[in-house]
């Protein structure tokens, strides 16, 4: 695949990108149509994940691969690759419950083993809990040079639900189509709650990304079943987006990246950067303008977030028909953002340090409402209103990155929330993601990530290629 047809973590902003997270085998999970998503987990096109631990058992001497959540503890997964003909191949994923064996060997009843055998008898014991396993069988079939099918079912010992996807892919010379169904589908709302849909289908066509220029969207989703929280606690109440229905939606949009500043110095000979994409010191900027329109059908469009009591609801153009539960959305967006780089990336040490910040403007009819109140208050000399202040407040997003040593380095993703509305209003870190890179230079362009989320409380390592 042509590194020009990939879709960049950038995109994700906007368009609703499958998110990485362990509270899957597949490592996927989906955000809350219409709502954004977590920053730094947004993934376009990539391995899939029993690929990607077959490509860290081969060749990175790694034969459990550790993913972490807070519920399970830490997990030790492996995968056994069968290729069943050139075009096909099969994968079983098995997950191994570490920390939960070693917690229930500590608290057994009884006297402890007097010999060997016993001792063996008890861990065989132990082992024979199916609590402890989980395994995921995945089948990856290229159709054509530009069709793929895959099919996976997940399996636990537990009580948790078994799922299943069925993804089917098709790449046109400059689009990409998607026809997705999952059951249950896994998805993740603004606040990071967790959330099973029964059954969740989609087919997705979307122009592939380029450095400048227009692209456009669209998509079909549709959800039935009454969705249930992957976890206890409060919530707020069901996300619209996932309510039983039909939502149809088109995006277009423009984008402009201006290199501000391109260092021409040469490079170190026969040094090969540990990452040609991060091999050029420079300060650049770029921005995203663009328009979206949903149509939805069903209990979702009955609780559209239009409501006039929600200084948070929706303020662009809306119409509605409460009697055939439908509604029509449209607004516009853009984004901006700024990067700076310094070093190649070559050295051993301290030769690379990057710098990117973005500023996410949701909705354009909310901006709007909230810059004409405030030349209002202006003009009438009156105390600026913090709703219409709040209103033109960007959501902003930072990502900081330093080599620590060779391929090694550290990286942190962070959205800043700044809080208006309460009167002892505030900026603070929202959402922050830690990283360390390891850039396997061999490739060019691609690396192994090992991320950890605090407030998710979950962890994993990954392969990303072609990502800046």
């Amino acid at each position: 695949m042509e590194m020009k047809k990939l879709r960049w973590a950038m995109d994700g902003a906007f368009w609703d990108l499958d998110i990485s997270t362990p509270r899957t085998l597949d490592g996927l999970g989906r955000p809350v149509p219409g709502d954004p998503l977590p920053l730094g987990l947004s993934r376009g096109a990539r391995l899939s994940r029993p690929k990607q631990i077959d490509f860290m058992q081969r060749f990175m001497t790694a034969p459990f691969v550790p993913p972490y959540t807070a519920a399970s503890g830490f997990t030790l997964q492996r995968v056994l690759t069968i290729p069943f003909a050139d075009n096909w191949l099969g994968s079983l994923l098995g997950q191994f419950n570490f920390e939960r064996f070693v917690s229930s060997v500590k608290n057994s009843e009884g006297p402890p083993p007097d010999s060997a055998s016993s001792w063996m008898k008890t861990l065989g014991k132990h082992l024979q809990d199916k609590s402890l396993y989980a395994l995921s069988f995945c089948s990856d079939l290229l159709l054509t040079p530009d069709d793929t099918l895959l099919l996976s079912v997940e399996r636990y010992g537990d009580d948790k639900k078994p799922r299943n996807k069925a993804l089917f892919q098709h790449r046109l010379p400059h689009h990409n189509l998607s026809v997705e169904a999952v059951w249950p589908g896994l998805f993740v709302d603004k606040a990071g709650d967790y959330w099973d849909v029964p059954l969740s289908m989609s087919v997705d066509l979307a122009t592939v990304a380029s450095d400048s220029g227009a692209s456009y969207r669209v998509c079909v989703h549709h959800n039935s079943g009454a969705p249930d929280r992957l976890d206890s606690g409060q919530s707020e109440g069901i996300p619209a987006g996932l309510l039983p229905g039909l939502a149809v939606k088109g995006a277009i949009s423009y984008r402009k990246n201006i290199d501000l500043w391109r260092s021409n110095a040469p490079k170190l000979k026969m040094v090969q950067p540990f990452d040609i994409f991060l091999s050029n010191p420079h300060v650049s900027a770029s921005g995203i303008i663009g328009a979206a329109m949903t149509a939805c059908f069903g209990e979702g469009a009955a609780r559209s977030q239009i409501e006039d009591d929600d200084p948070q609801g929706f303020r662009g153009f809306s119409l509605q028909a409460p009697a055939v539960k439908s509604a029509f959305l449209a607004d516009f967006f853009g984004s901006a953002s700024f990067s700076a780089q310094h070093g190649n990336f070559q050295r051993l040490f301290l030769d690379l340090s990057r710098f990117h910040a973005r500023l996410d403007f949701p909705s354009g009819a909310k901006f709007l409402s909230g810059a004409t109140h405030l030349a209002e208050d202006y003009f009438n000399s009156q105390k600026p209103n913090l709703e219409a202040i709040q209103d033109i407040c960007p959501n902003a997003t930072l990502s900081l990155q330093q080599q620590i040593a060779g391929p090694f380095s550290f990286r942190v993703d962070s959205r800043v929330a700044v809080e208006l509305r309460n009167q002892n209003w505030s900026i603070r870190v929202d959402e922050p993601i830690f990283a360390l890179e390891y850039a396997l230079q061999v490739l060019g362009s691609a690396k192994a990530v090992a991320w950890y989320s605090p407030k998710h409380q979950e962890g994993m390592i990954e392969l990303r290629f072609y990502e800046t």
